[in-house]
Order: C-alpha cells, then sequence, then structure tokens
C-alpha cells in the first residue's frame, strides 16, 4: 500500500475558532510523544445507496441498475495522524432488471428480465489513509479526506425473474460466501471534540460472478456503497482524535513557547546581575561604621555614641539597669484558700450581666481585706456558658471579673496586684448541653498567689 500526506490548507480551520473545550484539550497534547495523549478508537455508523455497479465504469450483466437502502457499521484503530485499520460491516439488498436496452439499441441476451440479491453481510477490514492533517497554517482540521483499501468476505443469496418461469432462486436454501476487495475514499467533517460526519463512497470487486445470479462469462461481478454517518471518538473526552490534530502547529506552538521562556530567562538574567551591583554598593554602606559602636551607619539612629558606650541593636545606649527591690516571700495558709474559695462558691451575678448580687459581699470583702493584710496578688479569670454569641460571651466575662476587682479594690485592695482577665465560653469544665453544666460554667475563678 502506498502511504500519501498533504500539506494543503484547504480543508482546516483556524484555531482562534475553535470553541474553549478543544482549544483546551489540544493544547495539552505533545509531539513525540506516541499516541496517549490522543484518542485513537472510534466507532461508526452509516446508511446510504447500494447498487450493482462500480464508479469507475465497466459492464454489468444487467442493462439497468436499481438503487436501493444499505446500511452499516465500523470500528477503526488510528495507529498515526494519517493512516488507520478499520473493521467495517455492511448489509442491504441489491437490483438490476434489463428495461433499459445496449449501447447499439439492441436488447440484452441475458434470458432474466431482473433479479434481487439480498446481501446479508459483508465484513472487511480496510487500511485507511488521510490526507490533508499536516499544515502550517491551523491547529485542528475541519475536514479531512481519505481513501482506503482491504479484503473481506461477503455472503449473499441472488433471487432471479423470468417472463415466462417467475421467480428462481439461485441457491436455493443456502448463501453465497465470496472474497471481495472494497475500495473506497470520502470526507471526514468534525462537528465536536469527539464526532464527525462521514461522507463517503466505496466500491467492492467480488471474486465471483454469482453476486446477481447471472454467470456471463466476461467479467467478476461488482456492487458500490454510497453513504453518509457519524464516527464517535472512543475514551477520554479531554483528548483530542489523533485524525483530526495536526502536529505541524502544535510543533509551531513549542517552539514559540521555548522561544518566549528563553526571552523570559534573559531578561530575568540582566536584572540579576543588575540586583548584584546594586547590593555590592549597599554592602559597602553596611560596613562604615563612624562611631565604632558595632553598628553600620546604614543601620545607627543613634550616631555619634560615646567610645565604649554599650548599646542595643539600632546603636541607641542601653539603659541602665534598675534596682529592683524583692518582694518578700509570701506564705499562702490553708485559712487563706478557703476564704477565697467561700468567696468563689458564693459568687453570683444577674442573668446576662455583670452586677454582683448583694449576698456575695460578704465573703468577698474578706477577701478584700484578706488582700490588704498580707499584700496578696490574685488572678480573676471569668468564664460563661455557650449560650450567645461568642464575642458577647467574652464581653461578658471580661466584664464580670472586672466587676470583682472594681469591687475589691472600693474595699481597699490594691489595684496593681489584681488581674482581671475573660475567656468567655472557650474554657467550660461541665458540658453546656444541659442547665446544671452552663450553671457551673458561668463562674468567676480566683486563683491567690
Amino acid at each position: 500500500m502506498i502511504i500519501l500526506t498533504s500539506v494543503s490548507p484547504l480543508f482546516s480551520q483556524d484555531s482562534t475558532s475553535s470553541t474553549p473545550s478543544s482549544t483546551a484539550a489540544t493544547a495539552s497534547t505533545q509531539l513525540f510523544t506516541g499516541t496517549k495523549n490522543f484518542r485513537t478508537f472510534s466507532i461508526g455508523v452509516n446508511a446510504g445507496a447500494l447498487a450493482p455497479v462500480a464508479g469507475i465504469g465497466g459492464s454489468n450483466d444487467f442493462t439497468k441498475w436499481i438503487p436501493t437502502f444499505g446500511y452499516g457499521a465500523y470500528l477503526k484503530n488510528q495507529f498515526t495522524h494519517n493512516i488507520a485499520l478499520q473493521l467495517d460491516f455492511l448489509r442491504g439488498t441489491l437490483r438490476a432488471d434489463n428495461s433499459k436496452l445496449l449501447g447499439d439499441g439492441t436488447p440484452t441476451s441475458n434470458p432474466y428480465s431482473s433479479f434481487k440479491t439480498d446481501l446479508h453481510w459483508a465484513a472487511s477490514l480496510s487500511g485507511v489513509v488521510s490526507f490533508g492533517n499536516v499544515n502550517w497554517f491551523s491547529e485542528k482540521n475541519a475536514v479531512v479526506p481519505y481513501v482506503s483499501v482491504g479484503a473481506g468476505l461477503a455472503s449473499y443469496n441472488p433471487t432471479l425473474n423470468t417472463t415466462t418461469d417467475g421467480k428462481i432462486d439461485y441457491k436455493p436454501g443456502e448463501s453465497i460466501k465470496e472474497f471481495f476487495v472494497p475500495v473506497g475514499g470520502g470526507l471526514k467533517i468534525s462537528v465536536s471534540q469527539g464526532m464527525n460526519v462521514d461522507l463517503g463512497y466505496r466500491m467492492h470487486f467480488v471474486d465471483g460472478d454469482n453476486l446477481d445470479g447471472y454467470y456471463g462469462g466476461t467479467q467478476k461481478d461488482k456492487f458500490s456503497y454510497g453513504f453518509a454517518g457519524l464516527e464517535f471518538s472512543i475514551g477520554d473526552k479531554m483528548k483530542p482524535q489523533l485524525m483530526m490534530v495536526n502536529p505541524a502547529a502544535h510543533l509551531k506552538k513549542d517552539l514559540q513557547d521555548e522561544n518566549e521562556a528563553l526571552r523570559a530567562s534573559v531578561t530575568a538574567s540582566q536584572q540579576k546581575i543588575a540586583l548584584v551591583s546594586s547590593m555590592q554598593s549597599e554592602l559597602a554602606q553596611l560596613k562604615r561604621d563612624s562611631d565604632g559602636d558595632g553598628v553600620s551607619d546604614y543601620f545607627d539612629k543613634c550616631p555619634g555614641t560615646a567610645p565604649n558606650e554599650k548599646v542595643d541593636g539600632p546603636g541607641c545606649p542601653l539603659p541602665k539597669p534598675e534596682i529592683i527591690k524583692e518582694e518578700p516571700k509570701v506564705t499562702i495558709t490553708e485559712e487563706d484558700r478557703r476564704i477565697v474559695n467561700e468567696a468563689f462558691q458564693n459568687l453570683e451575678f444577674d442573668f446576662g450581666k455583670a452586677m454582683i448580687r448583694a449576698h456575695s459581699y460578704p465573703t468577698l470583702d474578706r477577701v478584700a481585706d484578706l488582700l490588704v493584710k498580707k499584700n496578696f496578688s490574685l488572678k480573676l479569670s471569668g468564664h460563661t456558658d455557650n449560650v450567645g454569641s461568642e464575642s458577647a460571651n467574652l464581653k461578658l466575662s471580661k466584664d464580670r471579673a472586672e466587676s470583682v476587682k472594681a469591687y475589691l479594690v472600693s474595699k481597699g485592695a490594691n489595684p496593681s496586684r489584681i488581674e482581671a482577665t475573660g475567656y468567655g465560653e472557650t474554657q467550660p469544665i461541665a458540658s453546656n448541653k444541659t442547665a446544671a453544666g452552663r450553671q457551673k460554667n458561668r463562674r468567676v475563678e480566683f486563683t491567690l498567689y
């Protein structure tokens, strides 16, 4: 078989007119990586006209052929952009009669008036060569011509008619199976990412003279099939059809991408060289230290520091250390803890407010007296349940802790030794799913130290 390729752009469409889905799919393909990035298998169905005649001409055993309906299907595997192997199936009926005179105006010597052949099936395997796949003007082909040639086997049964004897079965009760050679061509028209319209014409040269039930003795029989059909690609919908993708356009795109990448790399190198020169100038400034304090002039916020003066990071003199008077050691007794725990247990607030209820005052008074007499420090931690928003609960817990602190200060406690903090609903000590648990979670904890 002779393999032909074409670089003609006549059957292509510009890539800028392709749909977004097709553009996205074809953009992911790469050359020289085999067929893994393409869809190679496809199935097709078709229907059209059958006739006991071939387009190349030649004589037939009957003078007038009658077009009849035929239909078929096929499975195709595309090996390269141009070459495929296709398994075809065809079925239909062939008809002709002798109602037409010969070219010299005389009737035919064929004693039969007409025939009808039931083509039970015709199966063939053909090589298919596509054209126009490779051009330098577009990325995706719109129309791809093709030719095919192969070999097959047909099963058929002719029936003859005469003007005197009527209907005659050529092979009563059996079918004839005969070898044939299919030769054809057509156009594949892309209508979507995975579907093509298939318009074709195929001639079938039978290895025998039984197709019409009449043995003329001059030449072997033949029939043709002109059809229209649809071809569907099988596989990943994001991958393009191998037959419809133009590798030349992809090669052009790859070269353009590499050129842009090289240009960007050169620009980046030039920017790095300029950056190094700038950094060298700044480095010289960073090394200069006029007052000798160990901090460069570039960062020195206190230039002109006296010699041997100790400085901090920005170059300013370090503050003189303060002499901190050591606090006397605090001893907390069990009685002290009992007083604080009792105040914690008796502490209550108005619902949803930070106002302390009056019956909590006596125990808080004893805590204030303890803080004044023994100079203790106290940490107040406010907590809530999870009823309400998180921000509102956080504010309420802080306000309640501050309310307790304000009361203790009003009773003479040192405010600098009382820390009030709110934690909202973040530290529950019981489940918030029950009323009792939520009651426990609404609290202010006392920590004496």
